[in-house]
């Protein structure tokens, strides 16, 4: 049977459901999980409202708009950076850039793309640097260049809320002719060093001899006894055997006895 008073319950319980239905999609839309190394970088009515996360944050569903900032350290891979040393020596360095954002809202906000503007101007600071150096510096002062370009890149992408951790050179790539002209020049070094290693031993030699001479002039008797004694090293090592005169060793005891008497 028919019950009027039951109507406005039934109402009641159908616009419950509806709006429980509705409600549930908004509630999702509004509830976005950020990770540990992102951030959420919030803009309401256009205008930037806060940087969120990480966790579970709240956004208003048609009026938020969001951008995910990744915020780990980004590895930049610069192959084949062609450089014109300034002796106009022609090569192609390969270095890594080592960048992260420290900042999300002016990663945002004050740059349309920092990643591609970050690597294009790593890649102009590396010209412009490596440009003014010799090709001996480059290849000898490699750290040097390396600190320099990175506070040049740190100083520059500090606006846009970037940070450069770190900047290595891994390879120079010489023409083939400049790596025969330096192949040449590193030989001709180690014969330099070779020829100024056996004259200074000649020299330390001739001292010693000079010295020697001196000695043997002081007392005549040691050079008679040193030359009996190279006689004997001869003959034990050439297997031979040398006579010498009585005359000798006649004159070397009337040394000794003299030698012995003063």
């Amino acid at each position: 049977m028919y019950d009027p008073t039951l109507v406005p319950i039934y109402i009641i319980f159908g616009v419950i459901l509806l709006s429980i239905f509705l409600l549930i999609p908004f509630l999702i839309a509004s509830l976005k999980v950020v990770s540990e190394y992102e951030r959420l970088v919030v803009f309401r009515f256009g205008r930037y409202h806060d940087t969120k996360g990480p966790g579970i944050v709240s956004i208003l569903p048609g009026i938020d708009k969001t951008r995910r900032v990744d915020i780990r350290t980004i590895t930049y891979d610069a192959r084949m950076i062609k450089i014109v040393t300034k002796d106009n020596i022609r090569c192609d360095v390969d270095s890594v850039v080592f960048y992260r954002v420290i900042d999300p809202q002016k990663a945002v906000v004050s740059i349309q793309n920092y990643t591609f503007a970050t690597q294009n101007l790593a890649n102009t600071v590396l010209r412009e640097v490596l440009g003014r150096a010799d090709l001996d510096d480059l290849l000898t002062k490699t750290k040097e260049f390396t600190l320099e370009i990175q506070e040049q890149i740190d100083i520059k992408t500090d606006p846009w809320g970037i940070k450069v951790s770190d900047v290595a050179i891994s390879d120079v790539m010489l023409p083939i002719e400049m790596q025969r002209v330096i192949a040449k020049q590193a030989e001709a070094e180690r014969e330099k060093r070779a020829r100024i290693i056996v004259a200074e031993g000649e020299s330390i030699a001739a001292q010693k001899m000079l010295d020697a001479a001196k000695l043997y002039s002081q007392n005549p008797i040691s050079i008679k006894l040193r030359e009996l004694q190279t006689i004997a090293e001869i003959s034990r090592e050439k297997n031979l055997v040398v006579i010498t005169s009585t005359s000798d060793t006649m004159e070397l005891a009337k040394m000794v006895a003299l030698n012995k008497g003063s």
